[in-house]
């Protein structure tokens, strides 16, 4: 059978919509072969929407199997930037990569990859705030680099999980004009109406979209019940998926309403941060 083409859209400068396809997956635990094979399946899911980003969950590759990182994480990252990059390439579209393990020079990082349609890297980032209640502090290495890009000329920006505590982190990344605040998690169950509030108070101070993935399935220690969301610059949720099953969840919107958002009450130029 003759392999689909997928046109690359070079410039969406008159274009207003943008739309997103959320993975919200199951991640089997200290499994990168499995991990692997069930990303690529619903990525090939996913594109069937046509969408202008497909985006994935935290640690995806391996789920939080902190003690087994140096025989399962990824060596430089090698494997997953190879995989993102060429399934990027091959359907056209842009990747926001969740995170993975990863093992750099002896340490262990939670680390993401922002792809281009042709493939091309286009950022990388690894998480900031680790999050004690999961043991990923004993494990991994912070990073002290923000993550912002640029998707089809919407500027954008990136972070994991536990970061959405820190308004601060958020505030500066957005601070240039960003878009859409893309989040990826494994955020757990019982702690999922702090989550839907968290994210919904990061669209509105910022005035931006936000896109959050979390994962679905059972760890060791936590249970994940998804939850991934679509949320407006005025904090209302435009799509959410309520069930505890895998899935692809798409959602189009609108970027004009940024204007009116940030027209009628302009945040940023109001701020006065030689106070704080």
């Amino acid at each position: 059978m003759k392999e689909r083409q997928y046109e690359i859209i070079e410039s969406r400068e008159n274009m207003k919509k943008f739309k997103v396809s959320l993975l919200q997956l199951d991640i089997v635990f200290g499994d990168p072969e499995t991990n692997y094979i069930n990303v690529e399946k619903y990525i090939k899911k996913a594109v069937s929407d046509k969408p202008d980003v497909l985006v994935l969950p935290e640690m995806w590759n391996t789920g939080y199997a902190l003690d087994k990182l140096g025989d399962i994480a990824d060596k430089g990252g090698q494997r997953t930037k190879n995989f993102l990059s060429n399934l990027a390439k091959r359907f056209a579209v842009n990747i926001v990569g969740g995170s993975v393990a990863t093992e750099e020079a002896g340490k262990y990082y939670n680390t993401s990859y922002i792809f281009g349609r042709k493939g091309n890297l286009i950022s990388q980032y690894q998480k900031v705030h680790l999050f004690g209640l999961m043991n990923e502090d004993d494990f991994i290495s912070a990073g002290s680099v923000q993550n912002q890009f640029v998707l089809d000329d919407v500027k954008a920006a990136g972070v994991i999980c536990y970061d959405i505590r820190f308004p601060e982190w958020e505030r500066k990344l957005m601070s240039k004009g960003q878009q859409i605040l893309f989040v990826s998690a494994q955020w757990p169950a019982k702690r999922i109406e702090q989550w839907r509030m968290l994210l919904c108070a990061r669209a509105i101070e910022n005035q931006s979209f936000v896109v959050a993935v979390n994962r679905v399935g059972e760890a060791p220690k936590n249970s994940f019940n998804g939850h991934s969301l679509v949320i407006d610059p005025l904090g209302k949720i435009l799509a959410e998926g309520t069930t505890d099953v895998e899935g692809v969840f798409t959602c189009e919107f609108d970027l004009d309403d940024l204007t009116e958002v940030r027209g009628s009450i302009p945040v940023f130029k109001d701020r006065r941060p030689e106070l704080y």
